[in-house]
C-alpha cells in the first residue's frame, strides 16, 4: 500500500500575486472586503468538516446531543479550520498567483493584504482555541489546535512542496473533526472516533487525487509534487483503488465493535460498493490510456463527497434505529 517515494525539492519562493489595482485593500468596498475575509476561511471545505463532526456527536450521545453544545462545537470548528485555511493562503500566496484554480483568491487579487491575512488567521486560531476550551472542553480545544498546527506547519510548510505523499499525511488534519465531535460530548476518546478517523484518513487521497489529475498542469507549473504530477494515470489509479478498498473495509469495523447496527452497515456497504465500482472504473480507463475528458476522473471526486455525506448521516441516524 506504499506510495511512490519520490521526493521533489520545494520550489523557489516566488513573488506574491499581483494586486489587481493600485488602490489600498483597506479602501476597497466594505461588502467586498467582508466577502474576501470569508473566502480566506474556505467555507465550502469547512462544510465538509462539519458534516463529519456533528454526526459523531449523535453517535457519542447515542441520541440527540445538547444543541447548544453542537452550535458551539460547530462555531469553534469553523473558526479553527478557517484560521488554518487563512494561514495556508498566506504561506501559499506565491504559488496561488501562478495557478489557474487559485488565481482569484483574496491575497492574489489584492483584496486582502498579506499582513491582514496573517493577523486574521492567528486571531481565528486564538479565538477558536479559547472558545473550545471555555465553552466545550479543553480536550476538544487541544485537538482543534493540533489540527490547525498540523495543517499549517506539517502539511503546508513541510510536506506540500516536497513529497508526493503530501496529501496522504497532510490529510490527518482533516480527520481530526471526528475526534473533536466525540470529545465535545464525552470529554474523552474511544475506538469509534478512531475508526472514523481512519476512514477519513484513507478517504482523503482517493478523494483528492482525482482532482489533482484534473489540474495536474497547475501543480506541475508551480513545482508541487502531487502524485499525479510525478506518476502516470495508471499508477495514480492503482493507488486510488488500494486506498479505497482499505477505506471501505475500515468503515465496516464500527458494527462488530458494537457502536452501530444494521442501518449504518447497510449504508456503508451500499455506498462503499458504489465507491469501489467508480474507483475500478477509473482504473480501467487509466489502463486503457484514456486521457482528457474521457478519463472522467472528476466522477470519483464528486462521488467521494456524496459518499462521506451518506456515511456520516448513517452514523447520526443509526442510534435511533437500534
Amino acid at each position: 500500500m506504499s506510495l511512490s517515494g519520490v521526493c521533489v525539492t520545494a520550489v523557489e519562493s516566488r513573488p506574491a500575486g499581483v494586486i489587481g489595482t493600485s488602490q489600498s485593500p483597506s479602501r476597497r468596498p466594505v461588502g467586498a472586503r467582508v466577502m474576501a475575509f470569508v473566502a480566506l476561511t474556505k467555507p465550502r471545505i469547512i462544510e465538509l468538516l462539519l458534516i463529519t463532526t456533528v454526526p459523531v456527536m449523535f453517535l457519542a450521545q447515542q441520541g440527540v446531543p445538547d444543541l447548544g453544545l453542537v452550535l458551539l462545537t460547530c462555531l469553534g470548528g469553523y473558526l479553527s479550520a478557517g484560521g488554518a485555511n487563512a494561514l495556508n493562503m498566506y504561506i501559499d500566496r506565491d504559488i496561488d498567483a501562478l495557478m489557474d484554480r487559485t488565481s482569484q483568491r483574496p491575497l492574489v487579487t489584492g483584496m486582502v493584504s498579506p499582513r491582514e491575512c496573517l493577523a486574521f488567521g492567528i486571531t481565528l486560531a486564538v479565538v477558536s482555541t479559547l472558545l473550545f476550551g471555555l465553552t466545550v472542553n479543553w480536550l476538544s480545544a487541544w485537538l482543534a489546535l493540533g489540527a490547525l498546527l498540523f495543517y499549517v506547519v506539517v502539511y503546508t510548510m513541510l510536506l506540500k512542496r516536497r513529497t508526493s505523499q503530501n496529501i496522504v499525511w497532510g490529510g490527518i488534519a482533516g480527520c481530526m473533526p471526528v475526534l473533536i465531535g466525540w470529545s465535545a460530548v464525552t470529554d474523552s476518546l474511544s475506538w469509534a472516533p478512531v475508526v472514523l478517523f481512519l476512514v477519513m484518513f484513507f478517504w482523503t487521497p482517493p478523494h483528492y487525487w482525482p482532482l489533482s489529475m484534473k489540474v495536474r498542469e497547475d501543480y506541475a507549473r508551480v513545482g508541487v509534487p502531487m502524485l499525479p504530477v510525478i506518476a502516470s494515470n495508471k499508477v495514480v489509479a492503482k493507488q486510488i483503488v488500494i486506498y479505497s478498498w482499505v477505506m471501505v473495509a475500515v468503515s465496516l469495523l464500527l458494527t462488530p465493535l458494537g457502536y452501530t447496527g444494521w442501518f449504518y452497515t447497510t449504508v456503508a456497504l451500499a455506498a462503499g460498493g458504489w465507491w469501489l465500482w467508480e474507483a475500478h472504473s477509473l482504473q480501467n480507463r487509466a489502463k486503457a490510456e484514456t486521457t482528457g475528458g474521457k478519463l472522467k476522473e472528476m466522477r470519483l471526486f464528486h462521488w467521494s463527497i456524496t459518499y462521506v455525506s451518506l456515511l456520516f448521516v448513517a452514523v447520526a441516524v443509526d442510534p435511533f434505529l437500534r
